[in-house]
Formats: C-alpha cells, sequence, structure tokens
C-alpha cells in the first residue's frame, strides 16, 4: 500500500508469503510445500523476485533497499477525518436530490440548458474563460472525491495529470484500492460522478429558484459543465471511472491490460509479420475474464478509432479555425478589444496544448524508466 505497486500471485506464491510470515525459513518453507504438494518449488527464486519489486523488507535480518513510499497529496486528509466519504448514508441524500432535481426539471424543461448555453458571449475568449474557470474547478473537485474516498480507505492517493488520447485529464492514481472491500472500492470509483451530479442538481434547483436572468444563465452553464463529464466517463475505452467499475465486475485484473493484448494478438493474426504465430494472451485466464478481454478488445478498437476520426474531423479543424481567427484579431485594423479577445484564445488553446505535450512526455519517460 505504501509504494501503490501490487503484484497478482498464484495460490502457491500466497501460501509462500504466509509460511514466511509464520517465520519459517526458505528451506523450512520449500520442505512444508514439498510435504503438502508432492512439488519441489523454487522458494529462494521466489523470493528474489518478490525482492526485486520491493515486496521483502529484510532477508536474515538484513534490510533490503526498496522503493521509497509515495507522498500522498493533501496529507492533512487522513482516513479518520476522510471516513465520512464511506457513509451509506450519501448515497440516499444523493439519489433524493437527483429525484428532487428531476422532477423539477421535468415540470420545467427550460431549466435544461442545450450546448447554446455555453456561447453566452460573442467574444471567444470571455466563452473559453468561463468553460475553463468552471469547469477545472468542477474537475478538480471531482478528483478530490477520489481522493478523499480512497483515503478514507488507508489509500494514499495522488492527483495529477495524464492524456487520454487527444485529451489532457486530471487523474487520481488509487493504486491499492483493489484490496478495500468492494462497496467501498465501488464509492471510490463513483464518487467523482456523484459530485458532478450534486452540482447539477444544484444548478437545476438553484436556476428555478433564480428565475429568468443572468444568475440562471450562469447556474445553466454550472449544469452543463457537471452533466458532459457523466458522458465522458462512459467511454470506458479511455479508463474512465465506469471503466474501473466495469473491471471490477468483471473480476479482471487488468481489463485495459488484457484487451490491448488480444487486440494486438489479433492483429499479428491478421496481418502476420513473422513466421512465428503468437500465443493467445488470454488463454490462462478464467472464462469470464477471457470472455471480458475479447469482448473489450472490440469496444477498444472501434472507441479509439471513433476519438480519433472526431479528433480529425471536429476537433482538429475547429481548433485551427479558433487560432485563425485569433492570429487575424492581431492584425491591424482591429480595436485593442478584438485585439484582448484574440490574444486571449491564442494564450489559452496554446498552453493547453503545450500543457499536453508536457504531460504526455512525462509520462512516456516514466514507461522507459
Amino acid at each position: 500500500m505504501a509504494t501503490g505497486d501490487l503484484i497478482e500471485l498464484p495460490p502457491v506464491g500466497g501460501r509462500v508469503i504466509e509460511l514466511l510470515g509464520h517465520g519459517l525459513t526458505v528451506k523450512e518453507c520449500a520442505r512444508r510445500l514439498a510435504a503438502e504438494s508432492g512439488e519441489d518449488l523454487d522458494v529462494a527464486g521466489f523470493v528474489d523476485a518478490l525482492a526485486a519489486v520491493g515486496f521483502v523488507d529484510a532477508i536474515d535480518g538484513v534490510p533490503v533497499p526498496g522503493p521509497a513510499p509515495r507522498r500522498p497529496a493533501l496529507p492533512w486528509i487522513t482516513p479518520r477525518r476522510a471516513a465520512w466519504s464511506l457513509s451509506p448514508v450519501l448515497p440516499w441524500a444523493v439519489g433524493l436530490l437527483a429525484t428532487a432535481a428531476a422532477a423539477v426539471a421535468v415540470r420545467e424543461p427550460v431549466l435544461v440548458p442545450g450546448y447554446r448555453a455555453l456561447l453566452w458571449s460573442p467574444h471567444g475568449s470571455l466563452v473559453m474563460l468561463t468553460v475553463f474557470g468552471v469547469g477545472w474547478p468542477l474537475v478538480l473537485l471531482h478528483e478530490l472525491a477520489h481522493l478523499v474516498t480512497a483515503r478514507a480507505t488507508g489509500v494514499p492517493a495522488r492527483v495529477e495529470l495524464g492524456t487520454r488520447l487527444q485529451f489532457l485529464v486530471a487523474q487520481t492514481d488509487m493504486s491499492g484500492i483493489e484490496l478495500a472491500p468492494r462497496r467501498h472500492r465501488l464509492t471510490a470509483y463513483l464518487s467523482g460522478m456523484a459530485v458532478n451530479l450534486v452540482a447539477a442538481c444544484v444548478g437545476v434547483l438553484g436556476a428555478a429558484a433564480a428565475g429568468p436572468g443572468h444568475l440562471r444563465t450562469a447556474l445553466q452553464i454550472l449544469i452543463l459543465l457537471s452533466l458532459l463529464p457523466l458522458a465522458w466517463q462512459f467511454l470506458v475505452f479511455m479508463r474512465t471511472d465506469v471503466y474501473y467499475v466495469l473491471q471490477d465486475f468483471t473480476g479482471s485484473a487488468d481489463l485495459y491490460g488484457e484487451g490491448l493484448a488480444y487486440t494486438r494478438y489479433l492483429a499479428t493474426r491478421l496481418l502476420p509479420l513473422s513466421q512465428q504465430v503468437p500465443a493467445d494472451p488470454t488463454a490462462g485466464l478464467g472464462p469470464r475474464q477471457r470472455r471480458a478481454a475479447r469482448v473489450y478488445s472490440a469496444v477498444l478498437v472501434a472507441g479509439t478509432a471513433a476519438c480519433l476520426a472526431a479528433l480529425a474531423v471536429v476537433t482538429a479543424p475547429t481548433d485551427l479555425a479558433l487560432l485563425v481567427r485569433a492570429a487575424e484579431q492581431l492584425g491591424p485594423g482591429h480595436g485593442a478589444l478584438e485585439w484582448l479577445d484574440g490574444a486571449t484564445v491564442l494564450v489559452l488553446l496554446g498552453g493547453a496544448q503545450a500543457l499536453w505535450v508536457r504531460t504526455k512526455c512525462r509520462h512516456l519517460r516514466r514507461r522507459r524508466q
């Protein structure tokens, strides 16, 4: 738990650790296992492998150097202070709030905004500043919910930036949450979506109370920017919150990795680049996990292809048009307000792209290491 590294072992591996934990030496452990199973097992080699990944504290009383424990984000959020986030009352409270907001929205459909609610100003810079100014605090609240619920289970979670295909995202590293009870795991996975839902419900109820006007417009922007990430979470081919729920219910240790390995296996079979026939990477999985990995591989290919197609057809041309328009506003014949508008758009778009590249490069370096 201290380093966030987990390994998956066969039952005999768990038995070795159990016997060593009872004080048996490596040789005594090997003799006990030989008596139990009738097979000679390389316990010493297994211990060496455990030491290599930092799971052994000492051998013969000599400390074994291991990875340094991760520094948790916001260390003042202790498991005791975060325990309230695992209360079984919270889901009922969220459900009641959602029911009330849905009833109000059905009675007054005008409260539910369309995407045009974001285009409240003809100045692109003001629209983008609104999206950044409202959207990113919601993202941070979303990730903070993950962090708090994970911390309540004893996991030293961390929030960091990451990339999913062409998207820059904030993500919470909850490595170790797999050791928590299922209800706590699901709470940690779904807590971020619950925060978005609560924000949207508060926006609906507030807009109904505010009546027509600027306050209602602001609350409708809050509603829209709270609901859009909920749709994003169902893009499970990018390891979103719903992906981890799906992985938990399928019983897979790494659904994305298994699906990706099976996709590569199929690609090698369809496009043979060598005479060697590869082995099916899902052959060693249980029937349920094997079926999940193969279905997920199809979702992975289709979703990735659709996402990259949207990048080529929609996102990239739109960004390019915004950049060209912003650059034109910096030319002669435009007033100070237009110049400021164009400069702000260039800074925001350029900064976002630069941050994406920096984050991607950092993760590539970590993967190589």
